[in-house]
């Protein structure tokens, strides 16, 4: 999503092409390492957005394609199917796509006036409703002796029409992150993990070159205008900042910089999925608060939650944030007096 405003210069559907374009780096290395199997989550999700964004818009009796036609609906099925499991089930990636359109976007009266970002809710409440189903990762094609082919991986999305059962769990694997919560839970040392298949030079295997590939896509994005450096910097500074402190205290049970930045969706986040224009703070203040907030939390539910990976969460209780951030961070007009917003409330 996009932090500036959109303008007469640069219309809707030209921005989000655009962040659409700056997710093909990652979609690239995703499809690497992982399989084509990403693209048909990606069509899944897209033609239930376009199908729940016609059916709503025509229930409320606005022009329909003038706003189907803008690509803010295909932006979120992108970054939402992006965000789950490879390997869900048809039936999940649609679950969580309707959430995503039809109570987080259009409820609230569609672009522009929904509070929450639309894509995350749609993944957080398909995680809280389905955390089995949304638990199986496809392992990267690098790791030979578990390669999933491409077949099989379908036969996992459609499995009405698979030719044979499977056993999914022999045929997926934890994320990084979540192997890692796991075994330090275990008390094992994090230098004892390095034989472990899944972890890469940085992070996971083939989940790091995805988030370079992310992290490519957000400089293009920054380049362009689309977005400015505060929520991405201030959310990645946030997060490195706290691994370090707490990889000093006890580097046996915390992971390093390197590890949070490139393992889960913390590239991603920080250029994505924080820079929504308007679920997001708009003043320059108010976005230091909000991704260093959004930041801060991601790290304490990986390190001390239940879930191996914090962004939707953290992303979604900070949009709550929103209204008071940007209530103490505007700016006072030119001649007038700021007000205390702290008097006023008590009176």
């Amino acid at each position: 999503m996009i932090t500036t405003a959109i303008t007469g210069r640069l219309s809707v559907t030209k921005v989000m092409f655009k962040v659409m374009l700056g997710l093909v780096p990652g979609i690239i290395a995703y499809v690497w390492y992982f399989g084509p199997v990403i693209l048909v989550s990606i069509a899944i999700a897209s033609a239930t957005a376009l199908v729940a964004e016609a059916i709503l818009l025509s229930m409320r009796r606005v022009p329909v394609w003038p706003f189907l036609s803008d690509m803010s609906a295909l932006l979120t099925a992108w970054l939402l199917a992006l965000s789950m499991p490879p390997l869900s089930p048809w039936w999940l990636t649609v679950t969580a796509t309707l959430f995503a359109i039809v109570v987080a976007k259009h409820i609230f009266g569609g672009l522009g006036y929904n509070p929450f970002n639309p894509a995350m809710a749609g993944f957080a409440a398909a995680l809280i409703a389905f955390p089995s189903a949304m638990s199986h990762w496809s392992p990267p094609n690098t790791i030979a002796a578990t390669r999933v082919e491409f077949a099989d991986q379908l036969n996992h999305i459609f499995p009405q029409f698979a030719n044979k059962a499977f056993v999914i769990d022999a045929e997926s694997m934890a994320t990084p992150l979540d192997t890692l919560k796991v075994h330090v839970g275990n008390k094992e040392r994090i230098a004892e993990l390095s034989y472990m298949p899944i972890f890469g030079k940085l992070a996971g295997k083939g989940t790091e070159i995805i988030a370079i590939g992310y992290l490519l896509g957000g400089l293009f994005l920054w380049q362009q205008r689309l977005i400015t450096w505060h929520l991405p910097v201030a959310f990645v500074t946030v997060i490195a900042g706290s691994a370090e402190l707490f990889h000093l205290i006890d580097p046996t049970k915390h992971a390093g910089i390197l590890f949070h930045l490139f393992g889960g969706a913390t590239i991603l986040g920080a250029f994505f999925i924080i820079t929504d224009p308007v679920s997001a703070a708009t003043t320059p203040k108010g976005k230091l608060i909000f991704a260093g907030g959004a930041a801060l939390l991601t790290f304490v539910i990986r390190v001390f939650g239940g879930y191996p990976d914090g962004v939707a969460f953290a992303v979604l209780f900070m949009n709550m944030c929103v209204p008071l951030i940007d209530a103490y961070t505007v700016p006072p007009v030119f001649g007038r007096k700021p007000k205390n917003l702290s008097r006023e409330s008590s009176s």
